[in-house]
């Protein structure tokens, strides 16, 4: 099943929640070469418009990283797979973390991973993303590494997700589908109906939160188990958008 046509959509009754990174934009080799077309900013802003405020982009990307990828453009946004929130365009954002993550642990994970010649690691405060997309057919070495990692800190509420040639180890006790619960809580989105759209089985639970709110739930680039529809490429959701913001 593909999305609804939005011309079958009430706009004044739905909200929209973005994943960024193989969602409305393409997937790159490295988080900072992806291409943001010209002409999402103005589908973005349209769609906005329309649903008069609610929608919200949900990322693993911090905050500050979205409002530079999409500037001048700032939305209501949620970062770091739920860990911060924003609001209001013109609000700060805020943490849903029970504090950071450690440097020394930052230093602990750059040694392991030199393990794995290829991969290489951000440090977003409260995770730490391994991307291993140039490392070879090493998953299974780089999971059970990071598990063993998670487990040298028990003092710490930490848990391993995995993604598309990445993995996030990241403080327990926040997601997709926490953030989205905290925007449906709230104006413009309380009252409506939820909808997310993602790429990646890291964001199951944006999809059962927005299921469980009575909304529903897309997947782009193949069917994920349990969503409601799915898109073929970001290219055909952003012109999905094109049309919602017409």
């Amino acid at each position: 099943m593909t999305a609804p046509e939005p011309a079958t959509l009430d706009r004044h009754s739905i909200s929209l929640f973005l994943d960024v990174d193989g969602t409305i934009i393409d997937l790159a080799p490295t988080p900072d070469t992806v291409d943001v077309p010209s002409a999402l900013l103005g589908e973005l802003a349209a769609a906005e418009r329309r649903l008069d405020g609610a929608l919200a982009l949900v990322s693993g990307r911090p905050i500050g990283e979205l409002d530079r990828l999409f500037k001048p453009l700032r939305l209501r946004a949620s970062g770091v797979h739920g860990g911060e929130i924003r609001y209001a365009p013109e609000e700060s954002e805020r943490s849903l973390a029970a504090g950071r993550l450690p440097e020394e642990a930052w230093i602990r994970l750059n040694d392991l991973i030199e393990k794995f010649p290829g991969a290489f690691a951000e440090n977003k405060g409260i995770s730490f993303a391994v991307h291993y997309r140039f490392a070879g057919p090493v998953a299974d070495d780089i999971r059970e590494a990071l598990e063993q990692f998670r487990r040298e800190y028990p003092e710490l509420p930490l848990e391993v997700i995995g993604g598309r040639s990445v993995y996030e180890i990241k403080l327990a006790g926040f997601d997709k589908g926490k953030a989205i619960e905290h925007f449906m809580s709230r104006p413009p989105f309380a009252g409506r109906r939820p909808i997310f759209v993602a790429d990646d089985r890291v964001d199951l639970p944006g999809f059962q939160k927005a299921l469980a709110l009575g909304g529903l739930a897309f997947s782009v680039g193949a069917e994920l188990p349990g969503v409601s529809g799915w898109f073929a490429s970001p290219k055909d959701l952003r012109a999905w958008l094109g049309r919602l913001g017409e």
